[in-house]
């Protein structure tokens, strides 16, 4: 073999030598694709195609245009029921966090036995299905209900609670609370309590120290659990269809007339787009002022 042979054979080891580490690179970087693949399927199939749908047809049914979303705007009962959803929605997330914020720092000052009662009556609610919830509701909150017998012995019944917005925010917040409880157990679980010990020990009152140390830290447990439930709640149907009144009646439950009961999709479309784009709008509005409020960040110098 010549000196020449010898380095072209050499030339092609060291060649496939490089193409070997380079084609092993790029399964990897295929890899999280395919792995991400199934979720972002399902992602298109269940959520993006249904809303290019409704936005289709909310332009398109029964005639291209404008049509729907005028009609809706310019219908003062249609504006009427969107403040409506939004402020029952509002009402029960501010009903929602103040049990929640107290429950899950209980879950976290307690023993392992309490954690786990206290968590067990958490998950319970997932594990019934939210007819039967709403449907015992009804029986609790009847003008001879249980809930009004109560009031009735401490004087202060009894109290219109069923078919009105009062028996709604009522069913609706008992069914969200655990999507509140839990984001605030999982922030609350991992703050150090010796942070508060300290500002005690430093002269801090309690609720000093509550408010500036405390509360700050679990903030981001207050921001995710606030806003899955509120978003949760602009779409809530059932409840409000048996707890509510016709006159109290929200967007969902007009989405649902318009569709099923009138066959006009495109207006049903509309109140969606409406509703959708207003949710997002608000959304990007709280991220935009949580991003500008004014702290120190993690990384800045003391």
């Amino acid at each position: 073999m010549t000196v020449l042979d010898e380095l072209t054979s050499a030339g092609r080891g060291g060649a496939g030598a490089a193409a070997e580490p380079a084609t092993a690179a790029d399964r990897r970087r295929t890899r999280p694709g395919l792995l991400v693949a199934p979720a972002l399927i399902l992602l298109l199939a269940f959520f993006v195609y249904p809303v290019l749908t409704m936005v289709w047809r909310s332009l398109t049914d029964p005639t291209p245009g404008l049509g729907n979303f005028i009609w809706f705007f310019t219908e003062p009962a249609n504006l009427r029921v969107l403040a409506r959803t939004f402020t029952t929605s509002l009402w029960v997330t501010v009903i929602a966090l103040l049990l929640s914020y107290p429950y899950a720092y209980a879950m976290t000052a307690v023993g392992r036995r309490g954690k786990a009662v206290l968590t067990l009556l958490v998950l319970v609610p997932f594990w019934t299905s939210l007819m039967v919830r709403t449907f015992a509701w009804q029986v609790l909150l009847q003008d001879t209900g249980v809930v009004n017998r109560l009031l009735g012995l401490v004087g202060l019944g009894p109290l219109a609670l069923i078919r009105t917005e009062t028996g709604v925010i009522i069913g609706m917040t008992q069914v969200l609370m655990p999507f509140l409880v839990l984001p605030l157990y999982a922030v609350m679980s991992g703050i150090d309590l010796r942070l508060v010990r300290a500002a005690l020990g430093l002269g801090a009152r309690p609720l000093i120290a509550f408010t500036r140390v405390y509360l700050p830290l679990s903030m981001p447990g207050v921001v995710a659990g606030t806003l899955m439930v509120f978003i949760l709640s602009l779409g809530f149907y059932i409840t409000p269809a048996l707890l509510g009144s016709p006159t109290d009646a929200l967007i969902s439950q007009q989405i649902f007339t318009q569709v099923s009961g009138l066959l006009r999709w495109g207006r049903g479309g509309a109140m969606g787009v409406v509703l959708l784009v207003t949710t997002l709008v608000l959304v990007g509005l709280v991220a935009l002022a949580l991003r500008h409020t004014p702290g120190r960040r993690a990384g800045d110098a003391p």
